[in-house]
């Protein structure tokens, strides 16, 4: 389609660092994120600089250098752990002979091979298709004049300009298939809001240990690895939360500092999990050196979608990590769980955060003593049901006495399905 050098799977990665920017990028993780995209690093170029160059991003000495690596070594491709223009990447391009690839461009392919339901290609090919929109001008060098030829000649459209209605076309269908997409998910969670069913959303910075906890929580059998963005799709399990009843967790992409905005666009659906969530549980990796500034992206990529208001329980993981560290519970001056300390991997303090849980989304709890009459038969089996009868007698008139304890949410919900309940309360 491009009239581009093929990609290989063996690179040159060059990073560099600005003097002025604080939350300089971490060599280490960029390494991580060529790994999870399945390439293997070569060579690694740094440099320093105090702006980017117009035209290579790098000082033309530093892209000589980066080309010289590329023919001593072989490499096929040219990472960069930061954006590039259209112009930069096709003058790096020419200079190398090889392909050029920034930080957006492999987080999209690492997107891309992650992808496993409809809709999550889907949003990784809306992703990819506003990415490539802006470089179609460079990428079509030999598109920009006309037509030509039997059958050719029409209106004077070029190539290039064909390609980007052909383009603005895709995208168009491509959001119409995604609106769908979200107004079944919105349906969802209309009916978890009319049936009071609260909703936890993991997130946390990528590689956290969401997926693990997520398994743990749940038996089920989502991927999980020791791998940056092993999660994409979101996945949905209903979990029992003591005092609380059915809960729905949510396991959701990871978040990562700089998280291209075309990507934060194309997840709108998958994000939504997060933004109607009851309750968020930022899972945190406790060993992380960086692990301050990964919170940080994280509450950055929250605020970006509106969740940043929503409460949130702080999960340190990953505690087997951590020398003669016990899992324990942190509160505030109220008494409420602020943090719980686990390890997802081994099972330890996952029974605290169950009970932090409970407190958090519990919130009151109704007690009351009700009197049944004996044709109440089907209510007091309900409350059988939702184990909430904690004391049950027989009146001499036949009536059954109970005593009931219950969220307060459930008491609501029963209420309202159970017009006459109100009239058995004691």
């Amino acid at each position: 389609m491009f009239d581009r050098y093929e990609t290989g799977e063996q690179a040159v990665l060059v990073h560099i660092y600005f003097s002025q920017d604080k939350d300089t990028e971490d060599l280490s993780e960029f390494e991580s994120l060529v790994s999870s995209a399945g390439v293997e690093a070569l060579q690694v170029v740094t440099g320093s600089r105090k702006a980017p160059h117009p035209k290579f991003f790098v000082g033309e000495g530093k892209a000589e250098e980066i080309a010289d690596a590329v023919k001593a070594s072989g490499a096929s491709v040219v990472l960069f752990d930061h954006s590039l223009s259209p112009a930069q990447e096709r003058n790096l391009e020419r200079l190398c002979e090889c392909r050029v690839i920034d930080r957006t461009g492999l987080i999209l392919d690492i997107f891309a091979q992650r992808a496993r339901t409809h809709e999550g290609k889907l949003q990784v090919e809306l992703a990819q298709l506003r990415h490539i929109a802006t470089r179609l001008v460079r990428g079509w060098t030999h598109l920009e004049r006309q037509k030509g030829g039997i059958g050719l000649r029409g209106p004077g459209e070029t190539q290039l300009e064909t390609d980007r209605r052909l383009l603005r076309d895709r995208i168009s269908l491509i959001l119409k298939r995604l609106e769908r997409v979200e107004k079944q998910r919105e349906q969802g969670r209309r009916a978890r809001t009319r049936a009071d069913v609260p909703t936890v959303s993991l997130v946390g910075y990528t590689n956290a240990g969401k997926s693990t906890l997520f398994n743990r929580m749940t038996s089920a059998e989502v991927y999980a690895a020791d791998q940056l963005f092993a999660t994409l799709d979101p996945t949905l399990r209903r979990i029992d939360v003591v005092d609380v009843g059915d809960t729905v967790l949510a396991d959701t992409v990871g978040f990562i500092r700089h998280l291209p905005h075309d990507l934060v666009a194309a997840f709108k659906a998958t994000l939504q999990e997060t933004r109607q969530a009851s309750l968020l549980l930022h899972v945190i990796d406790a060993a992380d050196t960086r692990l301050n500034e990964n919170i940080e992206a994280v509450n950055t990529v929250l605020a970006e979608i509106e969740s940043d208001e929503i409460p949130t329980l702080l999960v340190m993981n990953k505690i087997d990590m951590l020398d003669d560290f016990v899992p324990r519970i942190d509160r505030n001056d109220e008494n409420l769980p602020i943090r719980v300390w686990l390890s997802a991997a081994s099972g330890e303090g996952i029974p605290l955060l169950l009970q932090a849980l409970t407190e958090r989304l519990s919130g009151e709890i109704a007690h009351h003593e009700l009197r049944l009459p004996p044709q109440a038969g089907r209510l007091r089996s309900r409350f059988y049901q939702i184990q909430a009868i904690e004391k049950e007698w027989i009146e001499e008139d036949g009536s059954i006495g109970v005593v009931v304890r219950m969220p307060i949410v459930e008491w609501r919900r029963l209420c309202k399905q159970e017009k006459e309940l109100i009239n058995f309360i004691v």
